[in-house]
């Protein structure tokens, strides 16, 4: 890895400020830490809660690809935009809502804003990088940051909405996020949108569709980028929708699941970090992150402690989110911009597709064999993660005949 310049590293700094500051809003989710006990109050049970995490897994997949294609053919900025339109238009309507069907609806618009979010920001994040300064070497770096701002956002607001409903009232926490997620549209405003996406002749619509779906399912050098980002996505998924189950499982205090989530929710920041001083390249960075992944997988399958399973959930959500970050570049490093958000997306919503029976099939294991059980399905991904990381997915690794890499084409042509 090359060091970026200090002058290059200042103007690059200086461009995605207002990408900071947009996730920091994005992230100020008052709301999110008492939802569950708001949607108590206006009436929801068991099975409406249900009805509801099932919408809200619905829409993400099928928003997703298309958004992804919007971003490419018109504007990355524009989509974030709209982003944080949903994450205002979920506070509002969940504040308003007084019964079952309207939070419903702020739950579908929830999953607008990640469908949205997700993948747009990856890419405007990697062809920044790539304008400014000609490779894409920092974007492990940059993109670990916007991750950490946006991750101690989150932290912090968990602590603000619990005092702020405490001292009023849960609805509050909703109307008082309503201004803030606004505010991210004015820092998205001022955001410079990199071009490199609209370098050439727009595509008809069809033709750009067929070449984004083609790039996903039948370029053979990205399918083992392609799995080991969904790998990275699962194992994150897993934990964090299943990682109280061992609190329970172990009849551990309630109030220890604050920081269990306060934990996994500062993970996503410190993967970022993580994945910023890493070189995956190098065995002396890779053995020891892999090494670290597997042990921090098997430890809540064997070890029957919540101290030590506590701190192996939130360990293994640092490291697979600093592989994830690392699996992002890899992807972005294969395909052009006038695709790139495309392509993303269409990782994304195939790994939303594979999410859903695996979680069913986590939830009856763990019906039938206990959470403990269960676990060694997150092993096995751990592991399929750790061998993908450790065969180097370089293209010294793989056959060179398939496609060229992002340094030595796509981007080289597209800023030239």
């Amino acid at each position: 890895m090359q060091a970026t310049s200090p002058a290059l590293a200042e103007t690059l700094r200086r461009r995605l400020l207002p990408l900071h500051v947009a996730a920091m809003l994005q992230g100020i989710m008052l709301w999110l830490p008492v939802e569950k006990l708001f949607m108590m109050e206006i009436g929801f049970d068991a099975a409406s809660v249900g009805v509801m995490a099932a919408a809200y897994a619905a829409v993400v997949p099928i928003v997703e690809f298309p958004s992804g294609i919007l971003a490419d053919r018109w504007s990355r900025r524009g989509v974030l935009v709209i982003s944080s339109l949903a994450l205002t238009g979920t506070a509002l309507v969940g504040g308003l809502s007084t019964g079952v069907p309207l939070y419903v609806v702020s739950a579908l618009i929830l999953g607008i804003y990640f469908a949205m979010y997700s993948g747009t920001m990856d890419a405007i994040v990697y062809d920044t990088v790539l304008e400014e300064t000609g490779d894409s070497d920092a974007y492990e770096r940059c993109l670990g940051r916007i991750r950490m701002v946006n991750s101690a956002a989150l932290v912090g607001s968990s602590l603000a909405g619990g005092l702020l409903a405490g001292l009023l009232s849960t609805r509050v926490t909703y109307f008082a996020t309503v201004p803030i997620a606004a505010l991210s549209i004015v820092a998205l405003l001022g955001f410079r949108e990199p071009q490199l996406h609209r370098a050439g002749e727009p595509a008809a619509l069809r033709a750009h569709v067929a070449l984004t779906i083609t790039t996903i399912t039948r370029r053979r050098r990205l399918l083992p980028i392609i799995v080991l980002a969904m790998l990275t996505a699962l194992v994150t998924q897993l934990v964090f929708e299943f990682g109280p189950l061992w609190l329970g499982a172990l009849d551990a205090s309630p109030v220890l699941y604050g920081p269990l989530w306060a934990g996994l929710i500062a993970s996503l920041g410190l993967g970022g970090l993580l994945a910023g001083r890493l070189q995956f390249d190098r065995p002396a960075h890779l053995v020891p992150l892999v090494a670290v992944m597997i042990v921090a997988a098997i430890v809540p399958a064997t070890v029957h402690n919540i101290a030590a399973v506590t701190c192996a959930q939130i360990a293994l959500a640092i490291v697979v989110v600093a592989a994830g970050i690392h699996a992002s570049k890899l992807l972005h490093d294969e395909v052009p911009s006038t695709i790139r958000t495309g392509v993303a997306s269409g990782v994304s919503t195939l790994t939303w597709v594979v999410f859903l029976p695996l979680a069913l099939v986590f939830g009856f294991v763990s019906r039938d064999a206990g959470v403990f059980g269960a676990g060694w399905i997150i092993v096995g991904i751990a592991c399929g993660t750790g061998v993908l990381l450790l065969v180097q997915i370089y293209p010294s690794a793989i056959d060179k005949g398939d496609m060229k890499t992002d340094a030595q084409s796509p981007q080289h042509a597209e800023l030239s």
